[in-house]
């Protein structure tokens, strides 16, 4: 594994596609971590982390409007290349004058140069330290199995993170299906794990693989697919009937 190491005057210094728009304003739930970190669902795939202050801006896409009322981003991940998690316009609308991105190679090609400055690209298996925190940050594959879904995301190409910050691994699957990697991971404390077709998997294969990596909680987000929103109820009931030991959160991503 490829450990890289930043410090915090390099985050602040070095780090120095169309995208869906999202219109409507709204304030969903939010939830705090038993370390304390603040869980701000903005809607489907982009949420806040907020510690101590500072915020980390989780694939953040739509309208300015939707962050305003929270803090400035201290650091920025991407996941991958498409319009509900990589939006030009979304990153040119915050004020990212103290801000570094993380983010997978194919979406450092698509920034321009003054953020290419402030990223830091990594790829499926890298590993970062920041002094920030004493947070370390883990680049983890996300991709499709099925054959009919290969082309959405390709392995290798896009990430997920599992970020370790206050004492807690926060793993953010981005868009993927119920891979090994994922059924493998060990001591996630809180899990984003998505779910909607066609374009990752069904609620039953994102069950399966939650029953077999257990955190202690899972937050379903990413769930709008083509034919509407993926039923998380089922979800939820799938889960705690074979494992009630899992905490199942449900939040609220999207106006209904």
């Amino acid at each position: 594994m490829k450990t890289l190491i930043l410090t915090l005057t390099m985050l602040a210094t070095a780090l120095g596609f169309a995208s869906e728009q999202i219109k409507t304003v709204h304030t969903p739930s939010n939830t705090t971590s038993a370390a304390g970190i603040k869980i701000i669902p903005i809607n489907h795939g982009s949420l806040i982390l907020e510690y101590e202050g500072k915020a980390l801006y989780i694939d953040p896409v739509g309208e300015a409007e939707l962050y305003k009322m929270h803090p400035d981003p201290t650091l920025i991940f991407i996941t991958d290349i498409h319009g509900d998690h990589f939006s030009l316009k979304t990153l040119e609308s915050l004020n990212l004058e103290f801000t570094g991105i993380i983010a997978p190679k194919t979406v450092f090609d698509q920034l321009p140069e003054n953020f290419q400055k402030k990223t830091t690209v990594m790829h499926n298996g890298d590993s970062q330290s920041f002094r920030l925190f004493n947070m370390t940050i883990e680049a983890v594959p996300m991709y499709n199995l099925r054959e009919e879904a290969l082309n959405f995301h390709p392995k290798g190409r896009g990430n997920g993170y599992v970020i370790s910050l206050a004492g807690e691994r926060i793993y953010i699957s981005g868009d993927t299906e119920d891979i090994p990697e994922m059924r493998n991971l060990e001591n996630i404390d809180t899990a984003f794990v998505c779910m909607n077709l066609p374009y990752t998997m069904t609620v039953e294969s994102a069950a399966s693989a939650v029953l077999d990596f257990k955190p202690k909680t899972v937050i379903p987000y990413h769930y709008r697919g083509k034919d509407g929103l993926s039923d998380v109820e089922k979800f939820k009931n799938l889960v705690i009937e074979k494992n009630n030991a899992i905490n199942v959160t449900l939040l609220k991503w999207y106006e209904q």
